[in-house]
């Protein structure tokens, strides 16, 4: 009974195995036919600005009102915050960011950690470089 048992699971399993199904090739469906992308468009306005240190955004748009409305519908809107929120955020200095904060970030005064000269290869590196000597490691010891 047992034996019986083993060859037709070995049957059904070589069964599965056998033909080609559904017109597809033994080197597998080409994607090209399967999907096809909309044609590259150029954008009709390159008359943006770049933004100012300090100004105020062009969308005013708040993420937390905008999420609430994308959860529970326009005109809904963010419950106040409460006052140990409210004292959360004053004590993290929340409303004191510094405007020219990505210009200070690449000073050469900027005090920075030194992660080591395999980082600075690494994000040296050009892009799509295959160089696969520089992605190796050498441990000391």
């Amino acid at each position: 009974m047992r034996n019986i048992l083993i060859l037709t699971v070995l049957a059904v399993a070589l069964a599965g195995c056998g033909g080609k199904r559904g017109g597809l090739s033994s080197r597998g469906p080409d994607e090209m036919n399967i999907a096809r992308g909309a044609p590259l468009v150029v954008p009709p306005d390159f008359a943006l600005a770049p933004p100012k240190p300090g100004a105020p955004r062009a969308v005013g748009v708040d993420a937390q009102a905008a999420a609430m409305e994308a959860l529970f519908g326009p005109g809904v809107k963010p419950p106040p915050r409460s006052q140990a929120e409210q004292q959360l955020l004053d004590r993290a200095g929340a409303g004191n960011t510094d405007p020219a904060i990505r210009s200070q970030a690449g000073d050469p005064k900027t005090s920075v950690v030194n992660k080591g000269r395999f980082i600075a290869d690494v994000l040296a590196a050009p892009v799509g470089a295959r160089d696969t000597a520089l992605a190796s490691v050498k441990v000391p010891g």
